[in-house]
């Protein structure tokens, strides 16, 4: 979905396809693939505005192709090719690539429930699931955080006595463990409506919000509760401090999250 010049605003996407007889013809760039070199099927969203009434919503001109390709980089097929891996900061056990649409040929029958225009609708459907996903993962990494700051506060000694006996650490040790609790209900919540098929998308879009915020500030907590052995890579809070931030942009940003909440709150509690 993502567009080196687009992320949260799916509007703006300019990849394409343009039919020709029984096959569409694509082109166009996407990124942040996740396990886009190993993987061996994408779901891809183009724009199909010939396939659109002229006066019809953007969001009706987008469609979902799923591409069939074989894993690996370079060009593994005649008009696509995944480049090498990004680099990131964390989330090194996931290969994270680009995708480049250049006349790359696919069958009419490929496209994602069988007819044009559907795809910004499966889409956001399948970012709702994302959402409590990312909501989900940032609950079990600021859990593991707040395991790794008590365990040492246990550990640590500072003016004669384990750090864990300062107010000042117990402090912090509470907010963290409220913080961890608060996450995984919002998130539990959100979840269950989506197996309810209720709408969810104000939930969906708190879950990921609370959970990825907290998930930061409890890792943060807990870096700060390890001290200067924080920053060694021997250190397993190390590794939390750089993969946390991705929770944080992932699914959606913070801004993204509270706009679609709003909306939805003006929806549901509007003035009659």
């Amino acid at each position: 979905m993502s567009e080196p010049h687009c992320g949260s605003d799916v509007s703006a996407i300019k990849s394409k396809a343009v039919r020709d007889g029984d096959d569409f013809v694509l082109t166009g760039q996407k990124m942040w693939l996740t396990n886009g070199g190993s993987s061996t099927l994408t779901a891809v969203l183009v724009r199909t505005d010939d396939e659109a009434a002229p006066d019809s919503s953007v969001y009706k001109k987008m469609t979902t192709f799923l591409v069939e390709k074989p894993a690996g980089f370079g060009e593994v097929l005649p008009g696509l090719t995944i480049p090498g891996k990004i680099d990131k900061m964390g989330y090194k056990g996931v290969d994270t690539t680009e995708l480049v649409m250049d006349g790359l040929r696919i069958p009419a029958d490929r496209i994602l429930g069988g007819v044009p225009g559907r795809g910004f609708y499966q889409m956001m459907d399948g970012v709702e699931v994302g959402r409590v996903n990312v909501a989900a993962r940032a609950c079990g990494l600021s859990l593991r955080a707040f395991e790794l700051g008590i365990d040492y506060a246990q550990q640590r000694q500072t003016f004669g006595k384990q750090i864990a006996e300062h107010q000042a650490v117990q402090f912090r040790l509470a907010d963290m463990a409220v913080k961890v609790e608060a996450a995984h209900q919002m998130m539990v919540r959100a979840a269950r409506k989506k197996d309810a098929g209720e709408r969810n998308d104000l939930e969906a879009g708190m879950a990921k919000y609370l959970a990825s915020e907290y998930c930061k500030e409890v890792v943060e907590d807990s870096f700060r509760i390890h001290g200067g052995y924080g920053y060694a890579k021997e250190y397993e809070i190390e590794r939390l401090y750089r993969e946390a931030p991705m929770l944080l942009i992932g699914e959606g940003t913070a801004d993204i999250q509270r706009m679609i909440i709003g909306r939805r709150l003006l929806e549901d509690y509007k003035l009659r």
